[in-house]
């Protein structure tokens, strides 16, 4: 394994995108967990005005990425990309401190959040370009290695968002993030090399990103992705309810549930993806759904909160087969396109994020907390069919 990581930093401009990813996750985790109390309680939102300002800026980035997807494939700079998404999202963080009417805000938060969300998709899209010119035979590795690392910024961030807060507010807490993308555009300026574009694919590539959408090899698959998505968020915003209210857990059980899957994700998520050699990753996607049937089965049936944390074990490596391998699920189905490869993960993370934040909380409100579950459980059964009947193979063009 030594070895393997090793041969990762051999990979150019590699060792420089594992900082970045790192940062990426902080700067993200760093205000997630303190937007919504800032925009109600000291913006002066409505629950709801705060649920349409986060729905519509996510949107905006969804249909950003999907137009620079195409063309960052055509020969368009990868580097200065990702430099001007970087720059777009520190001037997103920082404009919850500039504009005080919402809907001016609403407007510069979903431009320049829209902008800044390709910088992920193109740090994956150039990470797999590299990986290829390399020769690396240990992409799928090398790509669950970077998500990982956004992961692991997860587990950091809101520490060092609560230390911000209490010493300098939120103030202090935006100002921060921003310093973090600024950050981030000085790495890429001063130390990645510009890519030309690899003219032999261009013609390739153009085509395959105008017909995607018809390939049902793709689009499939990518519904797929958006239901397990969306269980994975209703998962995230529905257990801690449940425990409290149905199980009669205490914050201590939510927090036990929250810290044992987030600490698993990341080491299964490497181990899943060093076996990118050995297993397809449309078998561990199946395998996935196996798990994920699993796992909501025993929720929909526990009775103590001990159940739920033992349970975490399987929504651990749930998470990581579909935040982690999902990635390379694409890749492999359009390796010459690998811009609009990880734009297609990225939008379907998206949109599943929204899907699942919206649905989980009216089924919830109209049926319960456990029936939340027992329609979790359908969703993966119905993703498991679509990805069954979807053979992988190499890119349609």
């Amino acid at each position: 394994m030594y070895t393997r990581i090793k041969n990762l930093f051999a990979i150019k401009g590699y060792p420089l995108f594992v900082i970045c990813m790192l940062l990426v996750g902080i700067g993200i985790s760093i205000t997630m967990p303190y937007l919504s109390l800032y925009c109600t309680e000291v913006y002066g939102m409505s629950a709801g005005a705060f649920g349409v300002f986060m729905a519509v800026s996510s949107l905006s980035g969804v249909v950003v990425n999907s137009l620079i997807a195409k063309r960052s494939d055509s020969g368009l700079d990868r580097k200065w990309i990702i430099i001007s998404a970087m720059l777009s999202s520190a001037l997103g963080y920082a404009s919850y401190l500039v504009f005080h009417n919402y809907f001016i805000l609403l407007i510069a938060v979903s431009l320049f959040n829209g902008l800044g969300a390709a910088a992920m998709p193109q740090i994956y899209a150039y990470a797999q370009e590299s990986a290829n010119a390399s020769g690396s035979g240990d992409k799928t590795f090398a790509m669950s290695a970077l998500r990982s690392l956004l992961s692991l910024g997860f587990l950091v961030g809101p520490l060092g968002g609560t230390l911000i807060l209490a010493a300098a507010g939120y103030k202090g807490l935006f100002l921060g993030t921003s310093a973090i993308y600024l950050t981030i555009a000085s790495l890429i300026f001063l130390f990645l090399q510009k890519r030309k574009a690899v003219q032999s694919n261009i013609r390739k590539r153009t085509r395959t990103g105008t017909s995607w959408l018809k390939n049902r090899q793709i689009r499939q698959p990518l519904i797929a992705f958006i239901f397990l998505f969306a269980v994975n968020f209703i998962n995230g915003t529905i257990t801690p309810l449940f425990i409290v209210n149905e199980l009669h857990g205490t914050p201590t059980d939510v927090g036990l549930v929250v810290s044992v899957c987030a600490g698993l994700e990341i080491p299964i998520m490497l181990v899943l993806g060093a076996l990118g050699r050995k297993i397809s990753n449309h078998a561990l996607m199946i395998n996935g759904c196996f798990i994920g049937v699993i796992y909501y089965i025993i929720l929909s049936v526990s009775t103590h909160s001990w159940q739920l944390i033992a349970a975490q074990l399987l929504q651990a490596t749930f998470v990581a087969i579909v935040m982690g391998n999902g990635l390379s699920y694409f890749t492999d189905l359009l390796p010459n396109s690998p811009g609009l490869a990880t734009t297609i993960y990225s939008n379907g993370s998206t949109i599943g994020r929204l899907v699942g934040n919206l649905g989980g909380g009216i089924i919830a409100q109209f049926a319960g907390f456990r029936h939340v579950y027992w329609v979790c459980l359908a969703i993966v059964m119905f993703s498991f069919l679509i990805l069954w009947r979807t053979r992988p193979h190499e890119e349609t063009v």
